[in-house]
């Protein structure tokens, strides 16, 4: 009995927070930022979209990197999307505006979006170690038959990820209308339920311990590039006398580029992990600590299209 009156206590708490809680000064300051974020993120993914579009209009010989980098701006628009647009709005004072199927169709544009942006970010960084690795390393049986697979394998990850992240709105929307006490907690633009255990563990298995591999995977072949990239130098200094850098070979100048763009990622993501923990572990998250998470989740979709700008010299491609 004292367990089901936590449990409707807990409910009626995160009921009154939502009546109480006004839009204020800190509210306004904080929905410019997510105003301003968003639109940078939408118009700069969306720049690349189109900039795409342009070079498969013009007959253009794509790269392999491009079909990983469309991708990759496709899921970090649903990011931006699912995330950035909700916060803005929910800011400015109109919360809880989403009917039961909206929440949870936003909650999986996220997680998708989220989801893929890891699979494609750690695939760009093994495919460019193995495009750059010398032909006596163990890479050499990939070189040539690695391009061939990448098509499939961004298909598989957008169908695998799809599938089982459908797992969880169709579980909470059951859950919904069910006549049993549930557990509910608020976000600023909709309430979703807390997963029991068996949810969570199933959860974890199938999407956060993948994520946690990726990582890694992504730490270890970004590693492994900058350890080329010195021999490399140390190569061309100890062959030549005279001024040569390896900036000079464009593939070293990409792989600096996918570095950068790569420990980007793993940086704001490490960071974002470690404040989600933060935020789930507490029922009813502070003001700063969910308004922070949220911002640094997504600043990766936001910065990234910088990055591939530069990475892509769209102006030169373009006219050439």
């Amino acid at each position: 009995m004292s367990h089901f009156a936590h449990r409707k206590n807990g409910c009626n708490h995160s009921e009154e927070y939502m009546l109480r809680e006004g839009m204020d000064s800190r509210d306004v300051a904080m929905g410019l930022m997510f105003l301003s974020q968003t639109a940078v993120g939408v118009l700069g993914n969306f720049s690349l979209l189109y900039y795409y579009l342009v070079l498969f209009c013009h007959e253009c010989t794509l790269r392999f990197t491009d079909l990983i980098f469309r991708h990759l701006v496709i899921a970090n628009s649903l990011v931006i999307l699912g995330r950035g647009i909700p916060q803005t709005i929910a800011a400015f004072g109109l919360k809880y505006f989403f009917s039961d199927f909206v929440c949870q169709l936003i909650l999986y544009m996220q997680r998708v979006g989220r989801s893929v942006s890891i699979f494609i970010t750690c695939l760009l960084s093994i495919f460019q170690n193995i495009t750059i690795s010398p032909m006596k390393s163990c890479w050499k049986d990939l070189k040539e038959r690695a391009p061939k697979y990448i098509g499939f394998s961004i298909s598989l990850c957008w169908i695998l990820y799809m599938v089982v992240n459908s797992i969880f709105p169709l579980y909470v929307l059951g859950k919904w209308n069910s006549k049993n006490l549930i557990v509910k907690r608020y976000l600023r633009y909709c309430p979703y339920i807390v997963p029991d255990h068996i949810t969570n563990s199933l959860y974890t298995a199938l999407l956060v311990f993948p994520e946690v591999v990726l990582s890694l995977l992504m730490i270890w072949s970004s590693g492994s590039m900058v350890l080329l990239l010195y021999r490399h130098k140390q190569r061309v200094q100890h062959i030549h006398s005279i001024k040569v850098s390896p900036r000079s070979c464009p593939e070293s100048r990409a792989t600096q580029r996918i570095l950068i763009l790569v420990g980007s990622f793993v940086s704001f993501h490490t960071l974002s992990s470690i404040l989600n923990v933060f935020v789930t572990l507490h029922f009813n998250p502070s003001w700063w600590l969910v308004n922070t998470n949220a911002l640094i989740s997504m600043c990766f979709p936001t910065v990234s299209p910088i990055l591939l700008m530069n990475h892509n010299s769209i102006k030169s491609r373009i006219c050439s």
